[in-house]
């Protein structure tokens, strides 16, 4: 009986491991990073324990505490009637069985509006980084505050879920307005969210026989919710594991590849300098010219090798010349332009050379100017080469097929979801790619 093939996470959890082992990180990267690893290891050990997060965010004072102790059937989390009072994250298990996952955590954190501007930002990106499902909630029509805290998370790629609390509030017929209103001021990228309305903690009032008036605890009103929420996590909660690794991982990775690329910018520099004056001296000094394009094909693909090297990449001498041959094809000057120049200077000092017993050595005195033309274009030609070699090298290195951004435009193109929740990544990827390219030599 052959055994099942591995599902998507498995595959995922596989790949990501490897992609880790083979990360070589130096010890100050180590340091450097250490926080970043841990965060990354810890989402990496919940994807093989299956446990996933679902954090509710929002303004103080919305209803969040009310509305995970609806979904769990009982008060755990403290709630204030007049005003919020989560002032830190709290996490606790929901005991709803689904299928495929161990365990679901339902995390409470504190209002956004109660932080400073600067700080609400960085406290949408943890959220979205520890939770693998954000609940958004509001309590009315949606404020900047909100919409900005919404442009955090769409960024972070994170699955969300719009939830209106305090529906019973408001007569059907308000609340269809209040829920259109929401719509028309969601941005393009969050058209496509899930929108439901609760009453997490409804209240009605009632005549007591003292004559005074006091409201009555109902019980709430959450069921749609839930179903969507079980429905969703039956469905699709493996994947929202997988793919908040595969962020994570992507995260970590490109801030590794800017510290590599800041570090390495002035040493290959240097090295591409060195490299010119090897090949400019050989060229200069050598009568021959196959010897001359030779010698120089064996400078570049040293080159290459040493800027792998720098850079933490493994690439023997065959894979170098590949490189290199890729670098003559879509750059003219390294192709025809650079040999048809440099086999004519070639030829025509070889011709002063031979004329020499012809011309009493008289022949000699222009074949210097061309030794030092053809040592110049050998200088702006190695040059040339290290720049595109590192260019080829980070291009190179996004096609990677084990790495997690490769493994993310996978599972895009294969599940319209997943391209729903990633609508903003793509875009986001082409930036911080063109951030990159900046720090080459």
């Amino acid at each position: 009986m052959t055994q099942a093939p591995p599902s998507t996470p498995e595959r995922c959890h596989l790949l990501l491991s490897q992609w880790v082992k083979q990360l070589s990180l130096s010890n100050r990267e180590y340091n450097q990073f250490a926080g970043e690893l841990i965060a990354l290891n810890r989402q990496l050990k919940r994807l093989e324990q299956r446990r996933l997060r679902i954090a509710v965010f929002g303004r103080v004072g919305v209803g969040k505490s009310s509305l995970l102790n609806a979904l769990l059937g009982q008060n755990v989390f403290a709630t204030d009637v007049a005003h919020g009072c989560t002032r830190h994250q709290q996490a606790v298990d929901w005991c709803q069985p689904i299928n495929n996952l161990d365990s679901v955590e339902l995390v409470d954190t504190p209002g956004i509006d109660e932080i400073a501007a600067a700080g609400r930002a960085r406290l949408a990106a943890r959220v979205a980084l520890q939770a693998d499902l954000v609940l958004l909630v509001l309590d009315s029509d949606l404020t900047s505050v909100e919409a900005a805290a919404l442009k955090t998370l769409l960024k972070s790629g994170r699955p969300i879920v719009l939830v209106l609390n305090r529906c019973d509030c408001w007569s059907p017929e308000q609340r269809n307005a209040l829920l259109a209103s929401i719509r028309s001021r969601l941005p393009a990228a969050a058209l496509q969210l899930q929108l439901h309305a609760v009453a997490a903690a409804p209240r009605e009032p009632q005549l007591r026989a003292d004559g005074l008036v006091r409201s009555k605890i109902c019980p709430p009103q959450v069921e749609p919710l839930r179903k969507a929420l079980i429905q969703l996590l039956m469905e699709q909660g493996e994947l929202l594991l997988a793919l908040n690794a595969l962020r994570q991982a992507d995260r970590f990775y490109q801030v590794l590849k800017r510290g590599r690329l800041q570090r390495s910018k002035t040493a290959a520099q240097g090295l591409i300098g060195r490299f010119a004056a090897i090949k400019a001296s050989g060229v200069a000094a050598n009568p021959l010219m196959l010897l001359d394009l030779a010698g120089g094909m064996a400078c570049d693909t040293a080159l290459v090798v040493k800027l792998c090297q720098l850079y933490g990449l493994q690439i023997g001498g065959p894979a170098a010349r590949q490189l290199l041959g890729r670098l003559s094809s879509h750059n003219a000057l390294l192709g025809g332009a650079q040999l048809g120049i440099q086999l004519a200077l070639s030829a025509v000092r070889q011709l002063l050379l031979l004329a020499v017993p012809f011309t009493g050595g008289l022949s000699l005195a222009p074949a210097a100017p061309v030794a030092l033309a053809q040592a110049a274009l050998a200088v702006h030609t190695t040059r040339r080469t290290g720049r595109l070699a590192a260019r080829e090298l980070l291009l190179g290195s996004q096609r990677r097929e084990a790495q997690p951004a490769a493994l993310l435009r996978r599972l895009a193109a294969n599940d319209p979801q997943v391209r729903r929740w990633l609508i903003d990544w793509p875009e986001l990827a082409a930036n911080e790619a063109c951030q990159l390219q900046t720090l080459l030599p």
